[in-house]
């Protein structure tokens, strides 16, 4: 913020835009220490927007998946969704961002030292305890069911655990559920992403093939064949009538020049009265600058 003068939010994205231009030496690190971790951990900035909307995080996310098998986690904090209405949004959030990365996904219910995420479960599970759960009789109520019967079909694909980030509670169940949405890339999304990459190299060799078609038809054949006929050498007497006609009159008009430069002509009567009227307009130049 204090090197380019610029708000939070500026400073959050330049920062990603800065980090997704060295992004290739992150990998690099990570390749690295493969042979050492089992995985590795990216905790993107807590504006779901900014990262997940923003050219830079597509980029890095893109780059992940494409390098390693690449699994998102959604971190909610269970003690905040026990509005309904809160809740529904998060598992909008969250449906956003799976169709945004196109890969798997897991929610992690966090705080559950403090707040049980038995009740999210039990929502995403049975619209009707949802359906209870929600307070609102307006507008807003109605939206919330609308969304969450939409919601039915996400929430039948995908895995959801309970964690504690303060005492470790729930780590081997999210380590589980890891360890199956890896099995649920290599099985769905890898092949998914390998067919995008198919795709993406036949539509730039059908554009490449697209212009130089067109750069073909460009070069009409009959239009080519005119031209080359027209300023090809031509025998004598291949000419037309009128390119005859005009070649005789060329050749007279060069014939009178090259006798009068020979001095021939130059007794004729007015060739005479043009040049006694050219003496005296140079004599009389003359006279005006000496005098």
């Amino acid at each position: 913020m204090k090197e380019y003068s610029l708000g939070p939010n500026g400073a959050i994205i330049t920062a990603l835009n800065l980090y997704a231009v060295k992004f290739d030496q992150v990998l690099t690190l990570v390749e690295k220490r493969a042979a050492e971790v089992r995985a590795v951990l990216f905790d993107t900035p807590g504006q779901i927007e900014t990262f997940t909307w923003s050219a830079s995080g597509r980029i890095i996310t893109e780059a992940l998946a494409v390098t390693m098998p690449t699994v998102v986690l959604f971190v909610i904090d269970t003690e905040r969704s026990q509005s309904a209405m809160t809740f529904v949004s998060n598992m909008l959030y969250a449906c956003s961002i799976l169709y945004k990365t196109m890969l798997p996904m897991v929610i992690v219910f966090n705080k559950i030292d403090v707040t049980s995420c038995k009740f999210a479960q039990a929502w995403m599970e049975d619209f009707d305890q949802f359906d209870a759960a929600l307070k609102e009789e307006n507008f807003v109520g109605t939206l919330a069911r609308s969304m969450a019967m939409a919601l039915e079909e996400f929430y039948n694909n995908l895995q959801s655990v309970g964690v504690s980030a303060h005492t470790g509670e729930g780590m081997p169940q999210l380590v589980r559920a890891i360890q199956a949405a890896t099995r649920e890339y290599y099985a769905e999304y890898k092949p998914a992403l390998e067919e995008r990459k198919r795709q993406k190299a036949a539509a730039e060799i059908a554009r490449v093939n697209d212009q130089i078609e067109s750069f073909r038809n460009d070069r009409d054949p009959q239009t080519e064949a005119e031209r080359d006929t027209k300023w090809a050498p031509r025998k004598p007497g291949e000419e037309s009538e009128e390119e005859q006609e005009d070649a005789s009159g060329d050749a007279h008009v060069e014939d009178v020049r090259l006798r009068k430069l020979g001095g021939e002509g130059v007794n004729d009567q007015e060739d005479k009265e043009a040049y006694e009227d050219f003496v005296k307009y140079m004599n009389a130049i003359k006279l005006n600058k000496n005098g």
